[in-house]
């Protein structure tokens, strides 16, 4: 891993488990299903398997996404969870520690992008609860490109909009879903361990950077 300060003129932020810490409320709420299923399963093997589904369940999920966007099946695939999941008077979203005041010290310096494969309601909610929307030059949701990730399609656009090349974009996410994406897109990429991903698979994908959590962003990049 070697992360080239001098190219990164602009930074790409994926949301859950980057931003927002909300996927623990979901592995809370999946623990207490399998303990009433009385699974003969320890706590450990609780969290993980919880942890497991969650990230598998997320719309439009960090996993099998090549298969509906490949049969042109991810915006109608993306709709419907959006209908599902339509918003409630609710403010229930997580930020993970630190971030409003990295975003703070970030906002002059770089230009900023959400790159999200969220639905743009609960998005656009998670970011209105902290505001936050007026850090980021540009919001791309899974709607937003012809593609979402692990395609390179969301960065290129996000890139465009913040008027900087993809190369000089920094994607910032948990999963190896965004350091893919970001590879894809010629990016640098840095994966940060407070969501779902686990450094082993974020160094096997070649991230340039691994972090505990994406507040130590601020260390590298200003120090």
């Amino acid at each position: 891993m070697s992360l080239d300060l001098s190219r990164i003129r602009a930074l790409c932020f994926d949301v859950d488990g980057t931003l927002s810490d909300t996927d623990d409320q979901f592995v809370d709420k999946t623990v207490g299903y399998l303990r009433s299923l009385r699974l003969f399963l320890s706590e450990d093997q609780l969290q993980r398997s919880a942890r497991r589904f969650v990230m598998w369940a997320e719309a439009p999920g960090n996993v099998l996404l090549g298969i509906p966007d490949t049969l042109g099946l991810d915006a109608p695939l993306t709709a419907m969870g959006e209908w599902l999941r339509r918003p409630r008077p609710r403010k229930d979203f997580l930020l993970v520690p630190g971030v409003k005041e990295m975003l703070d010290q970030f906002k002059g310096r770089y230009p900023m992008s959400i790159v999200s494969a969220r639905d743009e309601a609960t998005l656009l909610m998670f970011l209105d609860q902290y505001e936050l929307r007026p850090y980021f030059d540009v919001v791309v949701t899974a709607l937003t490109a012809p593609h979402t990730k692990p395609y390179p399609d969301p960065i290129f656009h996000a890139a465009q909009k913040m008027d900087v090349n993809p190369e000089n974009c920094l994607m910032i996410g948990d999963t190896t879903v965004d350091i893919r994406a970001g590879k894809a897109a010629g990016a640098q990429t840095v994966g940060v361990l407070c969501g779902f991903g686990e450094e082993a698979e974020l160094r096997a994908t070649h991230a340039d950077e691994i972090l505990e959590t994406t507040a130590d962003l601020v260390q590298l990049l200003l120090h």
